[in-house]
């Protein structure tokens, strides 16, 4: 059996979904192709994986009708945030009411952005679903792409966007080579209850031996933690029990909101900056994890992936109109240089934060101190920097733009 669509949608996560929603007003034939069904029951602790949803992606799922399906699960707004260095004077805060803002951001399971957005994806008169389908195959013709999935279904298009995460098939199938590094660190996530309510302020110390974040969650006394740490201490605070991991982690946050619980599992997973060489090939666009992944340091990363779906959305449908070839590499280039450059400045300023805040050596600590400090006293120093980190500035798809 053969189906042709003009847009297949390899990966039905946040970022592929809020592609096909982008695109639900256009005359695009789109199929989504996703190897796991999604679980729509929530558990009363929320899960442990969760994106701190900026200004700007807050915007776009507004405008794609996604909103209302967050705020009805789960969804926990933070007014402010709170970033400090242990055994030092650095030290530098943000609030929404300087900013005139209503928050500064909303923490978010990811669960729950994929749940909503596919409420809406799944309506769409445009779109097929294949879930839970495998792609097994991926041929590349002049005019059009062959998907052959494990059903023995096959699927054309004239654009096959691999939206399937850091370890994308579509990547490695087109043999797009990556620049990448590893951070050194695995990050620990997990779901802890605090002695002390969290008061709706994100808070983020740098250790000697790495960051670690308290995002608060909709329970006044639940967090989900980050913790960057190096492989083999990840792997000890993993295994270890569970009240000689909350001392640990109690000791490590400076005892900032009280004694802590881990009330969930805990994960760890490999740090690792990834950059595709291509972001488009013949036929082929990358979107999200799978063109780019980097340090969770900021909690940009599903910002980034949000907005590559936007823009390409927003370069499709101009080609669409204009009546050109969608799938053309030549006429991909826009979206590639726009979104490459949008990459690596948040590669490269996460990298140099990251260096900044490595090791423990006197000079570089006093720098430390002294550029954070000048930053939280200086007029316009720090509002600035926020309003880059809300997506309220630069360069951003119409449908994230803030009226």
């Amino acid at each position: 059996m053969m189906q042709s669509v003009d847009v297949a949608i390899v990966g039905g996560g946040m970022v592929g979904l809020a592609l096909a929603a982008a695109l639900k007003e256009s005359e695009l034939r789109i199929a989504i192709i996703e190897s796991h069904t999604v679980d729509s029951a929530l558990g009363e602790i929320p899960d442990i994986r969760v994106s701190a949803l900026n200004r700007a992606s807050e915007t776009l799922l507004r405008r794609l009708g996604a909103w209302p399906g967050i705020e009805a699960r789960r969804a926990a707004p933070f007014m402010a945030m709170d970033v400090w260095e242990r055994d030092s004077f650095a030290h530098i805060d943000f609030d929404a009411l300087s900013l005139n803002q209503p928050n500064l951001g909303h923490i978010v399971e990811n669960r729950v952005i994929q749940l909503a957005l596919l409420d809406l994806v799944s309506q769409q008169e445009n779109v097929t679903l294949f879930m839970p389908q495998r792609c097994q195959s991926l041929a590349i013709g002049e005019r059009e792409a062959w998907l052959s999935l494990d059903n023995g279904q096959v699927v054309t298009a004239k654009l096959v966007v691999g939206a399937d995460g850091a370890n994308s098939w579509v990547r490695q199938t087109q043999s797009i080579p990556l620049t990448h590094w590893d951070y050194g660190h695995h990050a620990l996530v997990a779901t802890v209850q605090t002695q002390m309510a969290h008061q709706q302020v994100a808070r983020q110390t740098f250790t000697p031996d790495g960051p670690l974040a308290f995002l608060p969650l909709s329970d006044a006394n639940q967090c989900s933690i980050v913790w960057s740490i190096d492989p083999t201490d990840a792997h000890a605070l993993l295994t270890m029990p569970d009240v000689a991991f909350n001392k640990a982690l109690s000791a490590a946050f400076d005892m900032r909101l009280g004694l802590c619980e881990v009330v969930s599992e805990r994960q760890t997973v490999p740090l690792k900056m990834r950059y595709a060489r291509d972001f488009v090939r013949e036929r082929v666009a990358l979107v999200g994890d799978a063109a780019h992944t980097i340090h969770p340091l900021a909690g940009q990363g599903v910002n980034l992936g949000l907005m590559d779906a936007a823009s390409l959305a927003q370069e499709v449908i101009a080609l669409w109109n204009a009546g050109h070839d969608i799938g053309s590499q030549r006429h991909l280039r826009g979206y590639e240089r726009w979104r490459k450059a949008e990459a690596m400045k948040l590669i490269a300023s996460m990298q140099a934060f990251r260096d900044l805040f490595d090791g423990d050596n006197p000079v570089k600590k006093l720098a430390r101190g002294l550029g954070m400090t000048f930053s939280n006293v200086v007029p316009g120093l720090k509002e600035e920097a926020m309003r880059h980190a809300l997506g309220l500035k630069g360069e951003l798809p119409s449908l994230a733009k803030v009226d």
